[in-house]
Order: structure tokens, then C-alpha cells, then sequence
């Protein structure tokens, strides 16, 4: 039996992962952010919680990092700080995490002889679509302190993998909801407001397109990579092949809840204009060459799975939906 490390287990992809992972018959160690309340984040709703080992503790140390990618053959590394407004206030704090952070996770995993890493990009690298759909040679462009940390840390995985021989693989799912989204997230965020009984919701941009794709979705093809040993060294986007502006998502929403709310444009919550990512679209022909990965859901199942979800007033009541989330 493998041992596994997922970083970012207690995150909503992390944790959903680390489910996957445990019914693919892998033993999962699953590092939650330290903290004195001792909370496990979305690890303390996953179904199968006594069937791993939880750590705490932080990407950020070096030395906490080389003690917990011992013994250990595949490390997924999905902890990052996130969220791109939060950016604009505390770069330096996305810095520290996430390529610092990789930084720290790369060198414990060389030290200690880890078998195979995945290391987690996002499609927000890439910034303004520059031609579609976007395959992995497109250029990188920091519109964001979130995204430039995120190339960041992307380089400095490779080049672990370049000078060091690491094997190592570098992930790139475009947007993925589901159950456990966070909710500065808009999918979520509608969803929530709407369940709430809000009558008018404040938006920011809704023009702006995206290839959204379901959470079990975007798993699966983190786990095809792993099991590839071709896809060592490479970069591979993990998405859908299908764009969607934002409006069009938020009104497929409003019809499978069967609700007229009306969407307000908030100029607060309008990204500066040099910063807003307006068009994504995944070329997936990558991973499909590699992995046959295809994903399952199309954009409307995936959007009911996640409505019943949020929904359930004992999920919805663990978010604020009341307030914007920065």
C-alpha cells in the first residue's frame, strides 16, 4: 500500500482528494493548517476521518516539512493561499505560502527520497485568454499578487524537477466548484444568497468566461496524474474544454433552483481592470493523450450535485452568506 501526503487537506479540493484517495486504497497522511482551536477545516466532514492521519501544521516551516514527507511516496501539494482579492492586501503573505511554501515542500521531498509529487497551478497563471482554447504553451501573465505568486511557485517546482531530477508533475486545473467551495467563490456564493431567500444579489463582473469544472472532476485527473509517469516533467492543464460566461452560469443556476432573483452589479467587488481575467477556456487534449482522462460532469449535473449540497441547511450553515468574502 502507498503512503500519500496531501497538503491542503483541510481546503475543499484538498479534502474531496483526500476522500478519492482513500477509496483508491492508499494510505493518507493529511496536513491541515496548524491552529489552536484544532480544526481540521473540511477533513472534519469527510466520511472516512478515522481511516487517515491527520498532521497540523504549515508548508511555511522547512523543518516540519522534511518531518512529514518521510516514509512517504507520493506527496500531492494543493496548500496555497488563496483567493485574489485578499491578494491585492497581503501580497506578502502569498509569497511566504505558496512559493516559499513549495519551495520548503520541493526540498524536504528531495531530502527525502519522495517517489512522485503533484504539484498544484491554477488556470489563473495564464490571465486573459491570449488565444483559445488555452493549451499549456500559452504565456503566463500576472494579473494578480495571487497569480504571480502562483508562477512563482510553479517555476520553483520545475526546477526542482530540471535541476534536481525530482519527479514531479505540475497540475493546472482550470475553476472547479462543487460541495465545499469557499464562498468568496461565485458559484457558491449565488447558490448560498439564493437558498438564504435573497430576492437581489450584488455582483461584480459577470462577462467574464470560465471552464468550470466539478471537484470529483478535477480529483480524478489529479490521481490519472499520478499514476503517469509520462506526465513526469510536464505541465497539463486538467479541464473541461468548455467556456461559459459567469452571466450564463449564474442564470443556469437560477433555473435549476427555479428562482427570478435579480443580479445587481456591485462596483465594489469589480477586479481593477488590468487585474480581471476575462476569458478561460481549457485545451485538455493534453491529459487525454496521456491519461484518457475526460471528465463526467457537464456543466448542469455538476451544478445540481453542488445546488443539493449547499442546500441541506446543515451545510449552509456553516457559511456567512450574509457578507461578501473577500
Amino acid at each position: 500500500m502507498q503512503t500519500v501526503l496531501v497538503t491542503g487537506a483541510d481546503g475543499f479540493i484538498g479534502s474531496h482528494l483526500t476522500e478519492l484517495l482513500v477509496r483508491e486504497g492508499y494510505k493518507v497522511k493529511a496536513l491541515s493548517q496548524y491552529n489552536s482551536f484544532n480544526y481540521w477545516g473540511w477533513l472534519e466532514d469527510i466520511d472516512c476521518l478515522s481511516e487517515i492521519e491527520v498532521l497540523n501544521g504549515d508548508i511555511r516551516d522547512p523543518h516540519y516539512c522534511k518531518h512529514i514527507t518521510k516514509n512517504v511516496d507520493i506527496v500531492f501539494h494543493l496548500a496555497a493561499l488563496i483567493a485574489i482579492p485578499y491578494s491585492y492586501l497581503a501580497p506578502d503573505s502569498y509569497v511566504d505560502t505558496n512559493v516559499k511554501g513549495t519551495l520548503n515542500i520541493c526540498q524536504a521531498a528531495l531530502e527525502n527520497g519522495v517517489g512522485r509529487i503533484i504539484h498544484t497551478s491554477t488556470s489563473e497563471v495564464y490571465g486573459t485568454a491570449l488565444y483559445v482554447p488555452i493549451d499549456e504553451k500559452h504565456p503566463l501573465q500576472p494579473q494578480s499578487p495571487y497569480s504571480a505568486s502562483k508562477i512563482g511557485a510553479d517555476a520553483m517546482a520545475m526546477s526542482f524537477f530540471n535541476a534536481f531530477d525530482l519527479p514531479l508533475t505540475i497540475a493546472r486545473p482550470f475553476n472547479t466548484y462543487g460541495p465545499r467551495q469557499s464562498a468568496r467563490a461565485v458559484i457558491p456564493t449565488i447558490i448560498g444568497q439564493i437558498a438564504n431567500g435573497k430576492k437581489q444579489i450584488k455582483l461584480g463582473d459577470v462577462t467574464p468566461t470560465r471552464d468550470f469544472n466539478y471537484v470529483a472532476d478535477t480529483c480524478a485527473g489529479f490521481l490519472a496524474l499520478a499514476r503517469c509517469d509520462k506526465a513526469i516533467g510536464e505541465t497539463i492543464n486538467i479541464g473541461s474544454n468548455f467556456e461559459i460566461s459567469v452571466g450564463d452560469t449564474l442564470n443556469l443556476i437560477k433555473e435549476i433552483m427555479n428562482n427570478d432573483v435579480e443580479f445587481l452589479t456591485d462596483e465594489l467587488r469589480l477586479r481593477p481592470e488590468k487585474s480581471e481575467v476575462f476569458r478561460l477556456w481549457c485545451d485538455n487534449t493534453k491529459i487525454q493523450q496521456l491519461t484518457g482522462f475526460k471528465p463526467e460532469h457537464d456543466i448542469r449535473s455538476g451544478l445540481t450535485k453542488t445546488i443539493e449540497w449547499f442546500t441541506n441547511p446543515q451545510n449552509l450553515s456553516k457559511y456567512k452568506s450574509d457578507i461578501y468574502n473577500v
